[in-house]
């Protein structure tokens, strides 16, 4: 986690991993293409990156995380899920820039001031499936529940994503927000790229949401 002075809240790390986004969309040989991070990332993600020790040799990381996640992601909407529900979702652009079906209901999920943020830079881009932004703070119980609620009633499959999120809770928090996930039948799946143990722990074995992080993410990426 970064500690450089120019982070003034959690929120600022969305465009430092934005930075690294734009790096390697701008490499010819790259793993994947994000044309809009270098304006979402900003002077300010650039300012970030270049004030931390070794910020640009700590890319590699949070690249191979995010193509991994993208090829869970459209291996579970090919599998079927009908929803994606995208918990602290920062400055992710997957609903502009990955082949998605157009019926598919992509809903990112933030505070206002990055939901704001996002949507001002993006307002001239056109998403390739049905889009939404939810400005919310999840620590907001009663809110949380009743998005959750809603999605899952008008969802017959969905697919939840935190990247980033869980590294930042503690495992109260985590287990909380994982037992409001786990009451919607219908979220079926849930990945993230920072798992805690609370995670792990708060469903059995043989729970139908998958809430450990690294499982769900190991098991997707190697079956054949």
């Amino acid at each position: 986690m970064p500690t450089d002075s120019t982070i003034s809240d959690v929120s600022d790390t969305a465009l430092w991993v934005a930075v690294y986004r734009a790096m390697e969309s701008e490499r010819a040989d790259a793993l994947f293409r994000d044309p809009y991070a270098r304006r979402l990332a900003g002077a300010k993600g650039e300012a970030i990156v270049n004030g931390l020790k070794r910020g640009r040799s700590m890319a590699w990381a949070m690249i191979v995380r995010t193509y991994v996640m993208d090829e869970i992601i459209l291996r579970e909407i090919a599998d079927g899920a009908d929803t994606v529900l995208n918990l602290a979702a920062g400055l992710d652009t997957r609903a502009f820039r990955m082949p998605l079906p157009d019926a598919l209901h992509w809903i990112d999920v933030d505070h206002p001031h990055m939901v704001e943020y996002k949507a001002d830079a993006m307002k001239r881009e056109r998403p390739l499936c049905r889009y939404e932004t939810v400005p919310l703070d999840l620590a907001d119980g009663t809110g949380r529940r009743a998005l959750f609620e809603r999605v899952n009633a008008g969802s017959k499959r969905t697919l939840v994503i935190s990247e980033g999120l869980l590294l930042y809770l503690a495992e109260s928090d985590v287990t909380a927000l994982s037992a409001d996930l786990h009451a919607q039948p219908r979220f079926q799946r849930w990945i993230s790229g920072h798992g805690t143990a609370a995670a792990g722990q708060h469903h059995g074995p043989q729970t139908r949401l998958h809430a450990s992080a690294n499982e769900v993410e190991c098991r997707a990426a190697f079956d054949t």
